[in-house]
């Protein structure tokens, strides 16, 4: 998973394999797989945050990211979630095309939230 997300990110850090150990032995930790990606995400208070999503670049546009995606709603569903939220960087136009076809909202902005450079959408979606 560290390589997938090394190759999938530079801003920010991609996540190291003992980062992606630890948060999967935190509680409420959620890790979801597909063949070629994962995500990340975490539990608490009625609320799930999508901490991180990678498909490997060799293998985008295939649906994988979306796949994931929807397996989360259907995670916060069991749960009993009542939002999910996320952050994702402006100029990400891909990942912002899936959770918007998924059903998110853009509540918000975090001006400079990766590298100090580019701004960050708050997104949601309501359970």
């Amino acid at each position: 998973m560290a390589e997938i997300h090394a190759r999938s990110f530079t801003l920010p850090r991609p996540w190291r394999a003992a980062e992606i150990e630890a948060h999967n032995l935190q509680q409420g930790a959620i890790m979801l797989q597909t063949a070629h990606g994962f995500l990340l995400a975490r539990e608490a208070a009625g609320e799930i945050e999508l901490l991180t999503l990678a498909v490997d670049p060799d293998n985008r546009r295939i649906g994988e990211g979306k796949t994931l995606v929807k397996r989360l709603i259907e995670q916060a569903k069991l749960r009993g979630a009542q939002i999910i939220f996320l952050e994702v960087a402006e100029t990400n136009d891909a990942a912002q095309s899936i959770y918007v076809s998924l059903g998110f909202k853009k509540v918000g902005r975090r001006k400079a939230y990766y590298g100090g450079k580019i701004d960050a959408v708050v997104m949601r979606y309501t359970l």
